[in-house]
């Protein structure tokens, strides 16, 4: 029979080889189901990890309104109705660029690339004008060299 001691919280158990030696008779209740997105009464779970934290901080009222709205909407296409709560929780959004900022790429980045772009073309279009001069001078360069 294995030692049972409590210490504050905290429940201690000392089980020697005998104890061990023939199977657990413990039975485990079955794990409950995490309620995802929407809670079994059918209201929005505010606290899902799919949300991704967007229920709380700074337009965390903006993006529940915003949500709430879509969710609920019988508008078709859904959500149409729900524009301007959208567009509140845009304009919220871009006063805290740091946090709501595209997470797969920063606005800095499009523009950039698309910088690159342009030079990448322009880099072509005077490659391109540079072997024709080339072109022309070889051409110059053999018929003079003929006469």
């Amino acid at each position: 029979m294995p030692l049972i001691r409590k210490e504050g919280k905290d429940t201690i158990i000392f089980a020697s080889k005998e104890d061990h030696a023939a199977p657990s008779k413990i039975s485990l209740p079955e794990p409950e189901p995490s309620p995802g997105l929407l809670l079994p009464n059918g209201e929005i779970n505010w606290n899902c990890p799919c949300l991704g934290g967007m229920a709380t901080g700074p337009c965390g009222l903006e993006f529940r309104e915003a949500f709430s709205c879509f969710h609920y909407s019988t508008a078709d296409p859904k959500g149409s109705d729900c524009r301007k709560t959208f567009e509140t929780m845009q304009a919220c959004m871009s006063q805290y660029p740091a946090l709501y900022e595209n997470k797969g790429t920063s606005t800095d980045d499009l523009d950039n690339d698309e910088e690159e772009e342009i030079d990448q073309e322009a880099e072509k279009k005077m490659q391109s004008t540079a072997s024709s001069e080339d072109k022309r001078k070889a051409v110059v360069t053999s018929q003079s060299a003929a006469d």
